[in-house]
């Protein structure tokens, strides 16, 4: 019998810019990881559905596009609900204001605790949907340089940590900090 795949959610408010850059740039650095092969399974909500059923904003395409990130134009947001609570492993939050109000809905202290912020140090991941493109390319890069630290602590959980520094898994490209 195969094991179910370990399942990871990010977070942010509408899934349309943030959440759906870190679902997408997280689902093309797993294999450099030995995360791939379906171990992991990646998806994103949002805090709030205003968005729900629409694509991602079309900024948040070409940023991807750009940066050689492929899919940007097939996401379809949805909002987070209470059960995507039991059927994800860990839930990441783009922002502070996402943790507080995911962790509002967890039932348990058990649940609570598999919500955590993306970046280690904190750092907010600045929603880029009022500015311009230049917005896009900071949250891009702020995800891109996040993202090690989860996978390898993803891998440490499921017990596949291979130790590799997969800095240039994407494309062969130098794309992480």
């Amino acid at each position: 019998m195969t094991p179910r795949a370990y399942r990871l959610c990010f977070v942010c408010t509408g899934n349309i810019c943030r959440s759906p850059m870190a679902e997408i740039i997280c689902r093309e650095l797993l294999p450099g990881y030995g995360l791939g092969d379906g171990l992991v399974t990646v998806s994103s909500a949002g805090t709030d559905s205003w968005h729900e059923g629409e694509g991602a904003d079309p900024r948040t395409v070409r940023e991807l596009a750009a940066a050689g990130y492929p899919g940007g134009e097939r996401h379809v947001a949805r909002g987070f609900t209470a059960a995507d609570l039991t059927t994800h492993d860990l839930i990441v939050a783009l922002d502070r204001g996402h943790l507080a109000a995911l962790r509002r809905l967890a039932p348990t202290p058990a649940d609570a605790a598999r919500i955590r912020l993306l970046c280690p140090d904190g750092t907010d991941v600045p929603d880029p949907y009022y500015g311009g493109p230049e917005g896009f390319t900071a949250c891009r890069e702020l995800i891109e340089a996040a993202l090690p630290h989860l996978l390898t602590e993803v891998g440490t959980a499921i017990g596949t940590a291979t130790g590799t520094d997969a800095a240039t898994a994407h494309h062969g490209k130098q794309h992480l900090a």
